[in-house]
């Protein structure tokens, strides 16, 4: 049984059937391709409910939320300490919701850079965010991010003068993470959606760095 197959029936098509879905896949791709198929064949779900979590995931929930209440940090002033002072009520002043825990954000700053990882399992702020990219789940990770931060910092391209100070942070199901970066210089005049177009992911979890196209 594949999951790159097209479906006659009511079931829909396979989330999977994309124009870019004959790229080399992981194993764990492959896994979880066959067992929507399954899931789907055997009627115990429909592929529009994948599509309605997809797309909640990308939409209600992603990291383009994140990068607004970045965005607006950078702007407004009172808005950032409101933010570094109470994470979930700022977040919410902007209409973000379905927080779980207690969001604690800590600022980057020309001398301190910090780094979140959730060492047990995956704790990560989701409507802020998105999914979580598959590298935050691993164990690699979980456990590299803490043993050696500044080597796994350097794997994502960053590289840290030694004089700053590195702060890892473990998330858990209580209290997640997430990191307000540094504003990059030469973004004075840029509107609050042209600084969070330069924000990324990886900039909000510490693994990345803000800078101007």
């Amino acid at each position: 049984m594949t999951a790159d197959h097209d479906h006659d029936d009511d079931h829909g098509h396979s989330h999977y059937d994309t124009p870019g879905s004959r790229r080399a896949r992981s194993q764990l791709e492959l896994r979880a391709m066959a067992l929507e198929a399954a899931l789907v064949e055997n009627g115990v779900i429909h592929t529009d409910a994948i599509d309605f979590f997809t797309d909640a995931m990308e939409h209600r929930f992603g990291p383009h939320h994140g990068a607004r209440v970045v965005a607006r940090a950078w702007t407004d002033s009172a808005f950032k300490q409101r933010l570094l002072d109470d994470g979930n009520a700022a977040v919410a002043e902007l209409g973000i919701g379905g927080l779980e825990g207690n969001v604690r954000v800590v600022e980057n700053t020309p001398g301190t850079h910090n780094m979140v990882v959730c060492t047990l399992c995956s704790c990560y702020p989701w409507p802020l965010l998105g999914l979580p990219p598959l590298w935050y789940k691993s164990f690699a990770y979980r456990s590299r991010a803490v043993a050696e931060p500044r080597a796994v910092l350097r794997e994502f391209g960053v590289e840290l003068d030694d004089s700053v100070r590195l702060q890892v942070w473990d998330s858990s199901s209580e209290v997640r993470y997430f990191v307000l970066p540094d504003r990059p210089e030469g973004t004075e005049g840029m509107s609050e959606d042209e600084l969070a177009a330069l924000i990324d992911r990886n900039a909000m979890i510490g693994t990345g760095l803000v800078s101007l196209p």
